[in-house]
């Protein structure tokens, strides 16, 4: 069952609309207060004078300014004095992504790569024979009784029962093995209160419908046959809504610490809600994790001490101002002053079970969690790795005390999800120059920051460490990166990857100049960084780097591809990352349109043979949009994305979008109805499959 329109979506219907403002970061002004309140524009939180090797980045600039201009050359030639780096579908250098570029097939899923889309576009694009569907939107009913979408009058208990705000982190999980029964797990990062409510309403109940938008949503999907597309099925008994009203149990070594103890909690063990979820990551056990992000922005905070300065707190950061409705969000009175403490954490749900409480992994420590996502070692321990989502901030690694027990059976489901609870926290050191140029790779070290369940970090307790990681962190020196999102391990080839989204403040005056793994000053386009564990062991101390692509248009001085120099699709500001069956990369972007001027997108990368670093774009989503949550079943022929914000920097009464079409395709909402963006996760599947 459905609530959808069943209506074909390919690239041909377009609405053309004025180009949004962007700022350095990469981002439309809305997108950047709504989500992190202005992080780009405030001071750089970490202040402290971390490791450089100047030395070595201007010998590795030096030699990769060579290969690159090497490359651009063999690039001009493959192009053939092409204006754009990639031509119309119609033109050369549109083999299906599964031809035999350089021998085998790179991927099981086979799609001709699509032209970059200005920005101006406010539509879904997909490849030729592809077509696009909603499976759900912003409003939809998910829970039992849940009434229908009815944007003039709102209420927070529809909107806790319905789909939520802003789609993020997701994923698609097969529960059968026929192939036609699924869980749809999904983040609700954030509320845009501008597009969402009609004007007049009354600022309480804003505020707690914002609190039901946000949070996180399972819901159960269904087909007739595999390869078929998706719909979703409301009121189904594993649906949930996960909100910030949802108690949260805490666990690990900081739980019942007194730095999470408040007036409503004085034993520090249950929170009341999850806010701006991000990334996450399914594990081996079937829980699904997610990263608490930029949470400092909803709540009023003196900003005068390390703790609070570090983390982004600030008198001025409230600008929603939940604190006139709950005294919580006023960290400034004694009551509150650790209720911050309490968000910045892993949280891990088990979409399985609609009664379990989630629960939020102190032992996993606390900052701007993009996600984490795990791979079992060979031991048998459980490795997550996570990044730090800040201009100048860490790439972490917890390794569990406990083994992964697998197989079937409640007693060992119930082992495997308390395998986060205890373990070891590591930040990354890089060293070495790390170009991906057949000559040598950089190195690197975890340095430990907790062990056998004692803080390695002299003048913190284990409390402090877990509780402040960033003050932490910082006292051990590793390496300031470029706002690390998305820290993925590929299960085919053990390495990791991981997405540096930008940051255009490294290298100006006062601030810390390239290193090896952030190897641009003015780093607007971002790079994505191949870790290869020290001999295959993610428990190991050591390990290997390389820059696997440094981002932007092709065709400009300082790009790099994996060392492959033939036509690629342009990319910036890589964000999320996925792998299909095969261990190829997906990266979905966030950035684009203030960068090369094309809306965000999700594109294929491959990653060994002869075309390793090949870089083709399969879809673009709609203007303001990025791209979230990328999903790729390529055995089953379908992709999936979440589109969150879309027509970012509308209004009730002026929109930007109509993505996806609330009202009929080609008429117009009558005066004073809501027509705006409702942001979706979306399928896009064979065209010739109905």
């Amino acid at each position: 069952m459905t609530l959808l329109p069943e209506t074909d979506r390919t690239t041909d219907h377009r609405r053309l609309l004025p180009m949004v403002g962007h700022t350095k970061a990469g981002r439309s002004p809305v997108t950047c207060h709504l989500r992190c309140g202005d992080a780009c524009a405030q001071p750089v939180p970490n202040q402290t004078e971390g490791p450089t090797f100047r030395d070595v980045v201007e010998q590795t600039m030096s030699r990769r300014s060579v290969l690159r201009g090497m490359g651009a050359t063999a690039a001009v030639a493959a192009i053939g004095g092409a204006g754009t780096a990639l031509a119309p579908p119609a033109a050369a250098g549109t083999r299906p992504v599964g031809g035999a570029a350089h021998g085998t097939p790179r991927t099981s899923l086979s799609f001709i790569a699509i032209a970059p889309v200005t920005s101006t576009v406010d539509e879904l694009t997909v490849p030729s024979g592809w077509r696009w569907d909603p499976i759900i939107r912003w409003g939809d009913p998910v829970l039992k009784g849940a009434p229908q979408f009815d944007p003039a009058n709102q209420s927070s208990r529809a909107q806790a029962a319905q789909f939520g705000y802003n789609n993020d982190y997701l994923d698609i999980i097969v529960t059968d093995r026929r192939g036609t029964k699924a869980l749809l797990v999904c983040n609700h990062e954030y509320t845009n209160e501008n597009i969402m409510f009609p004007p007049g309403i009354d600022a309480s109940e804003q505020a707690r419908i914002a609190w039901a938008a946000h949070g996180m949503s399972v819901v159960e999907l269904r087909r007739r046959h595999r390869g078929e597309r998706w719909t979703y099925v409301p009121g189904a008994r594993l649906n949930r809504r996960i909100t910030l009203d949802t108690p949260f149990a805490v666990d690990g070594p900081a739980a019942g610490s007194p730095l999470l103890r408040t007036k409503a909690d004085p034993t520090g063990r249950t929170v009341r809600g999850t806010m701006n979820n991000c990334a996450g990551g399914t594990t081996p056990w079937g829980s699904v994790l997610s990263g608490e992000e930029n949470f400092n922005q909803y709540f009023k905070a003196s900003g005068s001490t390390p703790r609070e300065t570090r983390y982004g707190l600030s008198a001025t950061q409230d600008s929603r101002n939940w604190r006139a409705v709950d005294p919580r969000w006023d960290a400034t009175t004694a009551d509150y002053a650790n209720e911050p403490n309490r968000f910045g954490w892993i949280v891990e749900v088990d979409p399985y079970d609609p009664t379990a409480a989630p629960v939020k992994h102190t032992a996993m420590g606390r900052f701007k969690h993009e996600g984490a996502n795990v791979i079992i070692n060979r031991d048998g321990r459980v490795v997550a790795y996570m990044g730090d989502d800040e201009r100048f901030d860490y790439v972490y690694r917890f390794v569990s005390k406990e083994r992964y027990l697998p197989g079937p059976g409640s007693r060992r489901r119930k082992h495997n999800l308390k395998l986060l609870s205890q373990g070891d926290l590591s930040v990354a050191r890089f060293t070495g120059d790390g170009l991906d140029d057949g000559v040598s790779d950089g190195s690197g070290e975890w340095i430990p920051l907790t062990r056998d369940g004692r803080s390695m970090v002299p003048g913190f307790s284990l409390e402090e460490v877990l509780v402040f990681t960033r003050l932490a962190a910082d006292a051990v020196q590793p390496t300031k990166m470029d706002r690390p999102e998305d820290v993925q391990p590929n299960l085919a080839n053990g390495r990791i990857y991981i997405a540096c989204t930008n940051n255009t403040d490294r290298g100006e005056v006062g601030k810390e100049g390239p290193t090896e793994p952030n190897p641009r000053a003015a780093n607007k386009d971002g790079h994505v960084v191949e870790l290869i564990p020290a001999r295959g062991d993610h428990t190991s101390t050591g390990f290997t780097w390389n820059l696997l692509l440094v981002c932007g248009d092709p065709k400009s001085a300082g790009t790099y591809f994996g060392g492959y120099t033939g036509e690629v699709s342009p990319i910036s500001c890589p964000d999320n990352l996925a792998f299909d069956s095969r261990g190829q990369l997906w990266i979905s972007t966030d950035g684009a349109p203030s960068t090369l001027g094309t809306n965000d997108g999700l594109f294929h990368v491959t990653l060994e043979g002869r075309d390793r670093g090949r870089v083709q774009q399969f879809l673009s989503v709609p203007t303001g949009a990025e791209t979230c949550g990328p999903v790729v079943h390529d055995r089953d022929g379908s992709v999936f994305v979440a589109v969150q914000h879309p027509g970012e920097d509308g209004s009730w009464s002026a929109q930007k979008s109509l993505f996806p079409d609330y009202v009929t395709p080609g008429t117009t909402p009558d005066r004073g109805d809501f027509a705006g963006p409702r942001p979706s996760v979306v399928q896009a599947t064979r065209a010739r499959r109905r």
